[in-house]
Order: structure tokens, then sequence, then C-alpha cells
């Protein structure tokens, strides 16, 4: 059994990171939409300019971090918050280099892409598994947010260069996403894909799924959007998931139990 540390043994294995549940599918697509709608309002709203407002929100980003990473198990309202923080400046970080830098979204999606290749290949070189079901040390925990940021940053650019650099539209991009994802539900379940990877790729999936989900509720009829906007779209979904974070700090259902933990790590 590899050592996690006496310390993380004496914390009785908690994991630092929720059970996946349908609930964290649902709040994980919310997170994806509100990250692409609440960078195009924050930056639109507050006239910081995107560094302005990649500053600003990669501060609060840093300072939910110190906490998730200070919590001694998974605290939902400190860890979702972390997600919909990292999910803005994940967003920020492809807009800053496609907008401000000129880099094309086909250039960001491949460098992100390796990047994240990178974080998996590093992750299980040190750790010998990808699984969540273990993120018990601060060296896993970094990993795992590592690869999120990545994730994010990657799906904003998938997103953004299917729906409008291919011309397909959001609503089309968002349906093709669906559509993936469903398909490696079904290779998981019918011919038994690995759970850890079918994790990773569906997790992978779900931003350019929310990307593409809040520019075709956010944006002006005339660009193929149902012209929500992004600041009525950002509050309808921040209230679901706050909703759905208050239920799951009343009932737990979605905490891991500390024997699937320790069967992780045997």
């Amino acid at each position: 059994m590899p050592s996690v540390g006496n310390h993380s043994a004496r914390r009785e294995l908690l994991n630092k990171v929720p059970e996946v549940t349908l609930y964290f599918w649902v709040i994980k697509v919310l997170c994806t939409t509100v990250g692409e709608t609440a960078a195009d309002s924050l930056n639109t709203n507050l006239h910081l300019g995107l560094t302005g407002t990649s500053c600003v929100m990669g501060v609060l980003l840093a300072i939910a971090l110190f906490f998730q990473v200070r919590c001694r198990k998974y605290v939902p309202a400190i860890y979702w918050l972390t997600v919909v923080l990292i999910s803005v400046v994940g967003t920020l970080i492809t807009d800053n280099l496609t907008d401000n830098l000129g880099i094309s979204l086909v250039t960001t999606t491949i460098v992100f892409g390796i990047a994240l290749a990178v974080t998996f290949l590093a992750w299980y070189a040190t750790e010998k598994t990808l699984s969540i079901h273990s993120i018990v040390t601060i060296r896993r925990e970094a990993f795992y947010w590592l690869a999120i940021l990545f994730t994010f940053a990657l799906g904003t650019a998938a997103g953004d260069l299917t729906a409008e650099r291919f011309g397909i539209g959001y609503l089309v991009s968002a349906l093709l996403f669906a559509g993936l994802i469903a398909a490696v539900a079904l290779a998981h379940h019918r011919w038994k894909l690995n759970a850890i990877w079918a994790f990773w790729i569906a997790y992978i999936l779900t931003r350019p799924l929310g990307a593409s989900l809040g520019d075709y509720l956010s944006q002006p009829r005339d660009k193929g959007g149902l012209n929500l906007g992004t600041v009525g779209t950002s509050a309808l979904f921040l209230v679901l998931i706050l909703s759905l974070v208050v239920y799951l700090t009343v009932t737990r259902r979605d905490m891991t139990p500390a024997e699937v933990v320790q069967r992780e790590l045997e």
C-alpha cells in the first residue's frame, strides 16, 4: 500500500473532493457555463479589460485555493467556489491568449491539450494513479487542481474553435459535445472503458459543453444565441449552483466513504 503519510492516516483518509454522482456532473456543467458567461460579464461591466479582470479573478482563485488546501476534508461550499473561480480564470487565460496576444484557437487548443497531457503524465509518474477517490495529500491535490485548470482552458479554446471558427453555431456545438459525453458514458458502461479515463475524458468535454451552452443562452439572437445576457445567465446558474451546494452540504450525498479511499490506496 502506498504511503500517504502518518498525518493523512490520522485524518482517516478523508478525500478532499466530492464523490462522482449525478449532482457532481450537474454542478460541473453549471460551473463551466458560469465560467464562460461570468468572464464575459466581468470583463464588460467592470471595465477592467481582460488583463485587469484576469488579475482580480486570479487573486480570488488563489484565496479560494488557500482555504481549499487548508481544509481537512471535502467542504462543498469551498470546493465548488474554487471550481467556479477556476472556471472563470481558465476562460480568461484562453481569452487573453487569443484576444490580447492574437494566438489562434487552434494553437491554444493544441498547447493546452499538451499541457494537460504532461500534467497527467507527471501525476501518474509520481503517484501511480489518477484516481480522484484518493486526493488525500497536498501533492495529489496540487496535480488535481492543475489538471482542472488546464481542462477549463482547453475546453474554452475547443468550444470557441468549434462554435465560432468552424462556424457550426453554439447550439450545435453544445449538442456535439453532449453527444461525445454520452458516447464516453456508453463506452464505460457497455464496453468497460477504464473508469478513471472515462471520468477525465468526460470532465474535459463538459467544459466546451458548458462554454457553448453559456454562449447560446447569453449571446444576441443575430449571433445564434437566446439573448439572455451574460449577467442574467450567470445569475441564474449561480443560484442553481448555490441551491445544489446547500443541499449537498445538508445531505452529505457526495461524500466519499473512508473505506473507498482505503481501497483506492491499496
